[in-house]
């Protein structure tokens, strides 16, 4: 159907996006470097997962069509090593473009034709003491097994010619434990070489008796696609063994860093099980990870403008946070308001408050050192009871999460693991509080992203705090089926995958058609993440031809095309990638405010999200939050500066300011926005306490002068104020 595109090809235009940033010019010149490797960890990514999914698919059923475009999982794998070819000048020219016009600030990445003789002679001096002692190189033959090449290392490879002429390839292991990748040659690090360059200029030195007549950098990519189901007492220990296979997959993809003899790689790719098709040459480091910590150098003028996320005007600080959400509904809005100042804080109020009893909380992605688990700990320590639901299989956050399972275990909480067969996704959190006369109050926080301080910084999010009950009991709910490997099947007010989700969300959507049809305003609004979830892509298909106004806002992929007559004509779909990631999750429902539902939630609109997991959406009750969150949407379809808009051809193009428009870039405006917000309560603050002195002041003025010298203890009784009677 021409309204429809393939989920991986839509998401390789989500990364070229990233791209985009990465060779923009309004974007400073080191965040333009963290771009490019935000660009190739992406793809790394990709490979692994996506890639490796379809490679099993075309081993196991290579008839298998995908349901949007009809393409087998060959015609898909055809398609993306095509695109991805396709991308890589555009990679190559944006890393070399930036670090030509880093040089007048002194950066250049140095090669052995740039070097200095000085510097060639230090490099020569620097590999036979600091490198050659701890690695080697292996002769490769067909009477040995071919060396184990583990996941995304570098290696240098070598063509060998004997003194016989028969021709053979070696390999060498390019990273030890105790070498950098970055080999400094001055200007305070700013000019550099790679360890894996200085490896392969000088690698004949490790093969005494071989001429090296080819020599290049290689890397291989692995699958990572591996679903383990269960949540028994063994389950973990089932978790530890796959994050140690996965790293042993079958390779799914090649790269190497320039033109290579062909019968040597010919021979790599029959031992690697990989066609030609497969291998990707590259100009630029095959690893571009290093690129971060030159990000880091202190030099203002090359990096954004420092943000700090801020204090939410909505909190004060007399008062605990469970106090004030009983009172109102709060929402935050990260990175612009801080998770210290008020999640993280209602957890450690919480964890220390004699009242509270218990604390649920699920989790799926964790900081390094995380202060939520500081915080479940002392909970657990002062005799709360605690329960956490750990999602052991977040991929590539197994290993973390495992061992702060253990952690958790250790200081006495309730841990247990998601579903049997289903991930749990969702941003949960329930504390209850004893009350007055034996009763009870609950505060339930729902998320759309992870409980994890480093990337509160860095993702756009929305968290809801709040008091109503029968959210609380949506949530005991969850809570309960989670310990019960079972569903929720019935709220109140939560939608709750995989069984209270979907068909709700269908249901608003018919609703606003309806209104359509009946010659009103229908509109649907949503902010996420991916669009995949056919049976939703379908119904948006059926509002746009009631003539229901839909906006969307899709960061990554989006299997619906926009604009498409007779079919999504009155869809907009826009792509904001900008500074921070575009994370958050919002669904609306209706043109006028009174009446619009709006929603946050942990959920895209993608198939594993809607019935294959846990998730949760909260709606907002609040009309101050309501109008909030549809201010926030309206900025985001003005955003002028960082969202590209889809055509009708599937394909984007930059968001450009009309004619005397002003530039908004959403982003930068919301953290502008929590800066005023909290400069706006400190005036306040300021102007009632100078009101307050100066009243204070005038009523001292105003006092009649003492007569008498005496103390009130001085003066006849009768005089005196006598004390009141107590009401029974």
């Amino acid at each position: 159907m021409e309204y429809l595109a393939n989920r991986e090809l839509s998401w390789l235009k989500f990364n070229k996006r990233v791209l985009e940033e990465a060779a923009d010019p309004n974007v400073p010149l080191l965040e333009r470097l963290t771009f490019s490797s935000i660009y190739q960890s992406n793809m790394d990514e990709f490979f692994m997962v996506r890639v490796g999914s379809l490679t099993d698919e075309e081993k196991i059923n290579k008839n298998k069509r995908d349901g949007k475009t009809k393409m087998t999982p060959t015609e898909q794998l055809d398609a993306i090593f095509t695109q991805v070819k396709r991308l890589r000048p555009q990679v190559e020219d944006a890393y070399f473009s930036t670090m030509r016009e880093l040089a007048p600030y002194g950066f250049e990445h140095v090669s052995f034709s740039t070097a200095t003789k000085e510097e060639m002679t230090f490099l020569e001096l620097y590999f036979k003491r600091e490198l050659k002692p701890f690695i080697s190189g292996l002769v490769v033959n067909d009477a040995l097994p071919f060396p184990f090449l583990k996941n995304k290392e570098l290696y240098a490879v070598v063509q060998l010619q004997t003194k016989k002429n028969d021709i053979t390839v070696g390999i060498i292991p390019v990273h030890h434990e105790h070498s950098e990748r970055i080999i400094p040659l001055g200007a305070g690090g700013k000019r550099f070489i790679l360890e894996e360059e200085v490896v392969l200029h000088f690698a004949h030195l490790l093969f005494k008796g071989y001429k090296v007549t080819d020599r290049v950098i290689m890397r291989v990519t692995r699958n990572a696609d591996i679903m383990v189901s269960g949540r028994d007492s063994e389950f973990r220990d089932r978790m530890e063994e796959l994050v140690v296979k996965r790293t042993k997959l079958a390779p799914v993809r090649l790269e190497i860093s320039d033109e290579f003899s062909r019968s040597a790689l010919d021979y790599i790719c029959k031992k690697l099980k990989l066609k030609n098709e497969r291998v990707f040459v590259s100009r630029i480091p095959l690893d571009l990870s290093y690129l971060f910590s030159l990000e880091e150098l202190d030099i203002p003028e090359l990096k954004y403008t420092p943000r700090i996320p801020q204090k939410s005007s909505a909190l004060v600080d007399t008062r605990s946070v469970f106090s004030q959400v009983k009172a109102k509904d709060i929402l935050l809005s990260y990175p612009f308001e801080s998770i210290d100042s008020s999640f993280i804080r209602l957890l450690r109020e919480s964890a220390a408050d004699p009242k509270v009893t218990s604390i649920k909380i699920t989790l799926y992605r964790l900081a390094r050192n995380s202060r939520v688990i500081d915080a479940l700990c002392s909970a657990a320590d002062n005799g709360k009871d605690v329960l956490v639901m750990i999602e052991l299989r977040a991929r590539f956050d197994e290993a973390n999460n495992i061992e702060w399972s253990k952690v958790l275990q250790r200081s006495g909480v309730r841990v247990i693991y998601g579903p049997k067969n289903f991930k749990a996704h969702s941003k949960l959190l329930l504390i209850k509080r004893k009350a007055a006369g034996g009763s009870f109050d609950y505060v339930t926080q729902i998320g759309t992203g992870n409980y994890n301080e480093k990337t509160s910084r860095l993702y756009t999010d929305l968290t809801l705090m709040t008091a109503d009950r029968e959210i609380a009991a949506d949530a005991e709910k969850v809570f309960d089926c989670l310990e019960t490997d079972s569903f929720v099947q019935e709220t109140n007010r939560l939608l709750v995958a995989p069984l209270c989700m979907r068909d709700p969300i269908l249901s608003m959507m018919d609703e606003q058609i309806e209104i359509a049809r009946n010659g009103g305003k229908g509109y649907i609004a949503a902010k996420i993440n991916s669009l995949s979830d056919k049976p939703i892509i379908m119904k948006l298909v059926e509002a746009s031809q009631a003539g229901v106004k839909i906006d969307l806002v899709v960061r990554g992929i989006c299997c619906l095309i926009a604009g498409v007559e007779g079919y999504t004509e009155n869809i907009t779909v826009r792509s904001i990638v900008g500074r921070f990631l575009e994370h958050s999750r919002i669904y609306i429902f209706g043109s006028d405010l009174k009446s619009r539902k709006i929603y946050i939630s942990s959920a895209d609109y993608m198939t594993r999200n809607t019935i294959r997991r846990v998730e949760v959406a909260a709606p907002i009750l609040d009309e101050k939050l309501k109008k909030r969150l549809s201010d926030m949407f309206a900025v985001l379809m003005k955003d002028n500066v960082k969202a590209r808009i889809m055509g009708s051809d599937g394909e984007y193009v930059r968001a450009a300011a009309a004619e005397g428009e002003t530039l908004l870039n959403s982003q930068e405006y919301f953290y502008d926005e929590a800066y005023k917000k909290l400069e706006d309560k400190k005036a306040r603050a300021d102007r009632m306490r100078a009101n307050r002195e100066k009243g204070t002041k005038a009523k001292s003025a105003k006092a009649p002068a003492q007569k008498s010298s005496k103390t009130t203890a001085e003066k006849p009784a009768a005089k005196r104020g006598r004390p009141r009677a107590k009401k029974a």
